[in-house]
């Protein structure tokens, strides 16, 4: 792992030891002599005798331990808000000013990789190092512990995520100007991405996490990844199940930011219907319900599609739908935004609106307007914990969330009833 300026290597061998032999560094005073009797160095003391501890003045941090140091001073961490195998969540507020909130990411050392760290890991130190914008997640600061877990100062978001305000159907209501608000700020978060050439990769309502303030944040950029080389391969394996577009399951190794917007299409879905658009089981019966309610990919309306390696369809074909067919189940946000919402997920990611598209499409200048994000609907309870427990997750985890909430919400939503 290379070393950062905030981040100190912690290993036994850069600790100063009582036994150490006096060095010439300038940062570091040199230790009171102890006594030796085997000429190997190896100090010998009388029986029972303890050690002399070290004089705490007499040892001075390097520089780049003193900077690892500071930047860990200027927080307090408080109360755990989350606590999993990969990171745990901590509240904490600045020192100086204990009104500030925070909170802070331990990301646990992971013994299978050779650096410590998970590739998802520094995806998101990376990423969230690289963007800043009002809409995507804060990374404020990165210190290392004495245990050499990796530290993430993020910014406080007290109110949960988008998932659960979709989910909560009895206590929550929300209408076409709060949808109007939540899609403004996600588009904005995606447009931003694709912008500076990176793919999020991952796009659902757990990762969209909400501040005090009202605002929607994106958050999780453990998938994360530049796309700035258009020949370079990638993974098909990225985007859990419920919003990954057709290109991926039929396993596209060359794709750009068509899949993060086929992704905010079925958040869309989602926020207007509150239930998932297609939820499907496994990815053969994911591409089936794509084929059921969007239409069936072929070679009529995406050239080229046979081509992909795992393209594998229903032997009945469906036509792909045209607007009017969406209108019954999703014109609540009305015309305009029924042609947003088709234009999200077209098959061909080629014919896909694009996240700059979007922000220009006309149904922002339509009635109603978007809601004020202080007048949006909130949880009263409940979020802190909910922000524990998605910072303290995995980053990248494409299927195991959506299989989990799978089984939590179908018996709340039935999903049948939704045509």
């Amino acid at each position: 792992m290379a070393v950062s300026p905030l981040v100190a290597p912690t290993s036994d061998a850069a600790q100063p030891s009582q036994f150490a032999r006096p060095t010439s560094s300038p940062f570091k005073r040199q230790a009171s002599a102890v006594p030796s009797s085997n000429g190997n160095g190896t100090p010998r003391y009388p029986p029972h005798a303890r050690p002399p501890a070290p004089d705490a003045a007499a040892v001075a941090l390097d520089p780049i331990e003193q900077l690892n140091e500071d930047e860990k001073r200027k927080y307090v961490k408080g109360k755990k808000l989350g606590e999993g195998t990969y990171a745990n969540v901590y509240l904490g507020h600045v020192r100086h000013d204990p009104a500030t909130l925070v909170a802070i990411k331990k990301i646990k050392v992971q013994q299978q990789y050779l650096d410590g760290m998970a590739p998802d890991a520094v995806r998101e130190l990376k990423y969230l190092r690289e963007l800043c914008h009002p809409n995507i997640i804060s990374l404020l600061s990165v210190f290392s512990s004495k245990d050499q877990n990796l530290n993430l100062v993020l910014e406080y978001l007290p109110l949960g995520d988008l998932e659960m305000l979709i989910r909560d159907v009895d206590r929550v209501r929300y209408g076409a100007g709060d949808i109007k608000a939540w899609m403004g700020m996600l588009a904005r978060a995606v447009w931003f991405c694709h912008d500076n050439h990176v793919l999020h990769r991952d796009i659902k309502p757990n990762n969209l996490l909400i501040a005090a303030d009202g605002d929607v944040k994106l958050a999780d950029f453990g998938l994360a990844r530049s796309f700035a080389d258009p020949g370079r391969r990638m993974t098909a394996n990225v985007i859990t199940r419920w919003y990954r577009p057709p290109e991926l399951l039929f396993g596209a190794r060359h794709y750009g930011g068509a899949v993060d917007v086929w992704s905010v299409g079925m958040v869309f879905a989602e926020l207007i219907i509150r239930a998932p658009f297609l939820a499907g089981n496994t990815e053969v019966e994911q591409i089936a319900l794509i084929c059921k309610q969007i239409g069936t990919p072929t070679e009529d309306c995406w050239p080229g599609v046979s081509q992909l390696r795992e393209y594998t369809v229903p032997a009945d074909v469906v036509p792909v739908w045209g607007k009017e067919a969406y209108m019954g189940r999703f014109g609540a946000v009305g015309p305009d935004g029924v042609d947003l919402l088709v234009r999200t997920v077209a098959l061909d990611p080629k014919k896909r609106i694009t996240a700059r598209e979007m922000l220009e499409h006309r149904w922002w200048r339509t009635d109603p307007k978007p809601t004020r994000k202080e007048d949006l609907p909130r949880k009263s309870a409940g979020g802190e914990e909910k922000m524990g427990a998605d910072l303290k997750r995995r980053n990248g985890t494409v299927d195991s969330d959506s299989n989990n909430r799978g089984a939590k919400v179908a018996r709340k939503l039935d999903f049948g009833q939704a045509k």
